[in-house]
C-alpha cells in the first residue's frame, strides 16, 4: 500500500515549559521565564516546541501524514521525558519505516497496535512517535479507501452514533481576560481553561484570585453573548487548589461550593484540582473529592489530568469513580487507537470524554483529533494547537464543519443534524 516513507523536522504550536520549575516560583521575564530548570532534559524553563512529520508515500502517488508532537508540560505528572526531534528521527529512519515497508496493511487498527508494541532495545517508541506515526497510517487507510478518517474509525470499531457536532474547548493561555472575550464573541461551547498554574499570581492564596476572575468571566457572557448562548466553565488549576488549602478536603469542598454559587447559572468544571505524588495517591485523594462533593450537593464536575497518562490509567481512575470527566490527553497516549478507545470506555461507563492534548501540538494532529471526537462522538475536543485562541478554535471548528458536509453529502447526516 505504501512504497516510501519520509519525515521533516518542524515546529509545534507553543512551546516547551518545565511546570515543575514554574510551579517552584520561575519569574516570568516577558515571554520567557528567569529560573533555573528543574525537569530533566530541559535547557531552560521555556524552550521551542517541536514536531516531526511523518509522510507515507502511497503507491497510487497520494501521500498521507501525521505529526509527532509533545504536550507542553512534557516530563510532568509521571509523563515521558522532553521530546527532542533530533534525537529521535534515527528509531524513524532505522526502524520504523523500514518496518512500515515491510507489514501487509490489513486494517488501521492492527498496525497502529503494531506501532504501539514496537521496541528498540527492550524499549518502547517515545509516545510522540507513536502519536504521528498512527495519524499517518489512519491518513493512509483514509487515502487509500478514499473515506475520511472519521468512516475508518467508525467502520473498524463498528461505531453507529449519530454523529453530530462535538462541542470545542478554547484555552486562554496566560491572556485569559482578552481571549476570553474572543471565545465568547466566537461562541466558544467550553471555556476558558484560564491556566491556573500558580498560587500567588494566578489562584490566590485562599483562592481569591480565581474567585474574583470566575465573577469577571460570568459578567462578560453576559455583556458579550446573548440569552441563548450558554457555554461551560472549565478551568484547569493544576493542582493549586490542593497546594493553597493544603490538601483539606473540608475546605476545598466549601471552596467549590463558593466557586459553583458564583458560576451560577452555568456549569463548572475544574481540571487537576490538585496534583499529588503518585497515581495511587491521586485517584484516592480525588475519589474522596468527588464523593464529598456529591454529599453536599455540589455539582462542580472533576476532570483528570496529571497521572492520568496511559489507557490503563484512564481505566483506574473511572474505576475507582474518581473523575467527572476524563481530558484524554492524545499525545500522551501514544498511538492513536488508544484514544479513540479511551473515549468509546469513558461513554460505556458513562464519565465525560474529553479529547484533550496540548497547546503545543501541530495543525495536522488536531486535525485528526477532529475525526476521533467525531466518529467515538466525544463530549468535548480542545481547540488546538496554540495559546491564540483564534488559530486553534479556526483549525478545529474548520475540520469539523467540512466533515460534517462531506458525511451529510454521503448520507450518513440528515440535514437537521448540522
Amino acid at each position: 500500500m505504501i512504497k516510501d516513507a519520509l519525515y521533516s523536522i518542524g515546529l509545534s504550536g507553543f512551546y516547551f515549559d518545565d511546570q515543575k520549575a514554574i510551579k517552584a516560583g520561575a519569574k516570568e521575564d516577558g515571554f520567557a521565564y528567569r529560573g533555573v530548570p528543574l525537569t530533566p532534559g530541559y535547557e531552560s524553563v521555556r524552550q521551542k516546541g517541536e514536531s516531526i512529520s511523518v509522510m507515507l508515500l502511497l503507491e497510487d502517488g497520494q501521500i498521507a501524514f501525521g505529526d509527532c508532537s509533545a504536550i507542553q508540560y512534557s516530563g510532568a505528572g509521571g509523563r515521558e521525558p522532553l521530546f527532542r526531534a533530533k534525537d529521535l528521527v534515527k528509531d524513524l529512519e532505522e526502524i520504523v519505516f523500514p518496518f512500515l515497508l515491510s507489514q501487509r496493511w490489513t486494517t488501521f487498527r492492527e498496525l497502529a497496535n503494531k506501532i504501539e508494541d514496537l521496541e528498540i532495545n527492550g524499549r518502547k517508541l517515545h509516545t510522540a512517535l507513536r502519536y504521528g506515526i498512527s495519524q499517518a497510517i489512519l491518513d493512509a487507510f483514509a487515502k487509500y479507501k478514499k473515506k475520511t478518517m472519521t468512516e475508518i474509525i467508525r467502520e473498524e470499531y463498528s461505531l453507529n452514533f449519530k454523529l453530530k457536532k462535538v462541542p470545542i474547548f478554547a484555552q486562554s493561555g496566560d491572556d485569559r481576560y482578552i481571549n476570553a472575550d474572543k471565545m465568547i464573541i466566537k461562541r466558544v461551547d467550553v471555556l476558558p481553561h484560564a491556566l491556573i498554574n500558580n498560587v500567588e499570581t494566578k489562584l490566590g492564596w485562599r483562592g481569591e484570585k480565581l474567585i474574583e476572575y470566575l465573577g469577571w468571566l460570568k459578567e462578560r457572557v453576559k455583556i458579550l453573548g446573548d440569552e441563548n448562548y450558554k457555554p461551560v466553565f472549565h478551568i484547569d488549576v493544576y493542582g493549586t487548589i490542593g497546594i493553597a488549602f493544603q490538601h483539606n478536603i473540608e475546605e476545598i469542598v466549601k471552596y467549590f461550593s463558593k466557586l459553583e454559587n458564583i458560576c451560577y447559572p452555568y456549569k463548572l468544571r475544574i481540571e487537576g484540582p490538585v496534583d499529588m505524588e503518585s497515581k495511587k495517591e491521586q485517584i484516592e485523594f480525588l475519589s474522596k473529592l468527588r464523593k464529598k462533593l456529591r454529599e453536599k450537593d455540589i455539582g462542580v464536575e472533576i476532570v483528570a489530568d496529571e497521572w492520568c497518562n496511559s489507557l490503563e490509567d484512564i481505566r483506574d481512575f473511572i474505576e475507582a469513580e474518581a473523575v467527572d470527566m476524563i481530558q484524554i490527553k492524545t499525545p500522551v497516549l501514544g498511538s492513536i487507537h488508544n484514544s479513540i478507545e479511551a473515549v468509546l470506555f469513558c461513554k460505556e461507563n458513562h464519565v465525560g470524554a474529553y479529547v484533550g492534548g496540548s497547546c503545543n501540538e501541530t495543525d495536522r494532529s488536531a486535525q485528526v483529533s477532529v475525526h476521533i471526537a467525531l466518529a467515538t462522538q466525544a463530549d468535548q475536543i480542545l481547540a488546538k494547537p496554540g495559546m491564540g485562541v483564534d488559530e486553534g478554535l479556526m483549525i478545529v471548528f474548520n475540520e469539523m464543519e467540512r466533515t460534517l458536509q462531506i458525511l451529510k453529502k454521503k448520507g450518513y447526516i440528515e440535514s437537521s443534524d448540522v
